[in-house]
């Protein structure tokens, strides 16, 4: 049996509304739209964090964030540990396998060599280590108004600093990974192409903006930068099938999380918050764990070999490592891991659930059980109102969670409570032992 070539395509900070097949009626992304049209469109997919490190971490590794090492922690400003050789990625197992590996784009799991993609299981690396560039002087300016550190350069190929400056950062990843593609079309291969659109800085060449002369400009910059990933998706699928690897290609495709109200994305040092991403039916934004945080648009398309079709179940990135695997004819035992196959459902089978999904982010937990959701301490913005400590939702009939039933199922509510303190404190007690000397990074 031939080997599956396979390609992760991350989106940062794009909401779970922003995607045309997901249902926005003024973003253009027919390249997307096509994928989840010809295969499975994730319609209760979720991230395992609502912010950028932590996430990047459990999708790599199939493990909670605290389980692989990478926990959002406040102190001062909102830092997260490094990832480590310790946790095997996605790469470094399938690597095992007999594939090339390669990553264009974002890192953010680590500045040490030790966290670095090629001490990780990539034998390729073409991008930033940072959790946020200019897009085209690729100067990582973050925390500058803070009194930080100063601007740095963050562009590499390996362990070589490069520049390319006036390159739009998106298309420079897209044409890494058609090279990438191009140099190991003969041999099985994983790509991990991660974009840091639409990610603040808000910029965008004015032929995407043209695409959108309706729009409001924060709608219309967040539109012209998702309109130039899908461009970048759309080519990457068009090199598959010049190669003839397209129906022989796992592309898995989700947002990191949710959209970002961080008023650095205006760039003009007001503190008024970006409006621009949009979390459809949903409440809460990046670093909140409502649905509006964690909720994200995913996509999994593997030519004729599955079905194309919707799936409303609940199913969370850590997924994906232990699905990749199995489908590459890789032994998951070997691994430790909190994600379980999708395997089975994507060939249409056999279900597979979790009974409980959990997240944490600073002071806030939550866990997802059937259609139920409970978070505790959740966080909102100002002009989201303000949540009770706890706040118990059935999803079925409030994704918005806009009605509290804590007081009304006190019950279920305790033992929810008491399923996401638990799973917490399990990571927290083994915390210090296993992960606790990482290398920090600021999220």
């Amino acid at each position: 049996m031939k080997k599956p070539n396979v390609i992760i395509i991350l989106t940062d900070d794009q909401g779970y509304g922003d995607l045309g097949c997901m249902g926005s009626s003024d973003l253009k992304t027919p390249n997307l739209d096509a994928l989840a049209e010809n295969g499975i469109r994730f319609s209760s997919m979720y991230s395992a964090s609502p912010v950028c490190s932590p996430s990047r971490a459990a999708l790599l590794t199939g493990r909670y964030p605290g389980n692989a090492g990478v926990r959002a922690i406040l102190a001062g400003h909102r830092k997260a540990s490094g990832l480590t050789p310790k946790v095997p990625t996605l790469a470094t197992a399938l690597k095992k396998e007999g594939y090339a590996t390669g990553i264009c784009g974002k890192w953010h799991l680590g500045l040490k060599e030790e966290c670095r993609p090629n001490s990780n299981g990539f034998d390729e690396f073409s991008g930033f280590l940072a959790g946020c560039l200019d897009y085209y002087s690729h100067i990582f300016y973050y925390g500058m108004a803070d009194g930080g550190s100063n601007p740095t350069h963050d562009l590499w190929e390996n362990e070589e600093e490069v520049y390319s400056n006036g390159e739009y950062l998106t298309e420079r990843i897209t044409r890494k990974s058609v090279d990438f593609i191009d140099r190991h079309k003969d041999e099985p291969f994983f790509l991990y192409v991660a974009y840091n659109a639409p990610h603040y800085p808000m910029h965008a060449p004015e032929k995407y903006l043209e695409r959108f002369p309706d729009l409001p400009w924060d709608r219309q910059i967040m539109a012209a930068m998702i309109s130039a990933v899908d461009d970048g998706v759309g080519e990457i699928a068009d090199t598959l099938k010049q190669f003839g690897l397209y129906e022989d290609t796992i592309i898995y495709f989700q947002s990191d999380n949710g959209p970002s109200r961080e008023s650095r994305n205006w760039l003009d040092g007001t503190e008024d918050p970006y409006y621009g991403g949009t979390t459809g039916k949903f409440k809460g934004h990046k670093f909140s764990l409502f649905e509006g945080g964690i909720r994200i648009p995913a996509i999994l398309s593997w030519g004729n070999n599955i079905t194309p079709r919707t799936v409303d179940n609940a199913h969370i990135a850590t997924d994906i490592f232990p699905t990749i695997l199995e489908a590459c004819g890789a032994d998951t035992d070997k691994y430790e891991i909190d994600g379980v196959s999708l395997l089975s459902m994507l060939k249409g089978t056999a279900d597979c659930t979790h009974e409980y999904l959990f997240w944490e982010m600073e002071d806030q937990t939550a866990v997802r059980y059937g259609d139920y959701k409970l978070v505790i301490n959740g966080h909102l913005t100002e002009d989201e109102g303000v949540a009770a400590p706890v706040w118990l939702s059935d999803l079925s009939k409030d994704p918005g969670e806009k009605i509290n039933l804590a007081g009304d199922m006190p019950e279920l509510c305790e033992q929810l409570k008491k399923a996401a303190l638990d799973w917490r404190n399990g990571i927290e007690n083994t915390w210090d032992e296993k992960f606790a000397k990482n290398y920090s990074l600021t999220l």
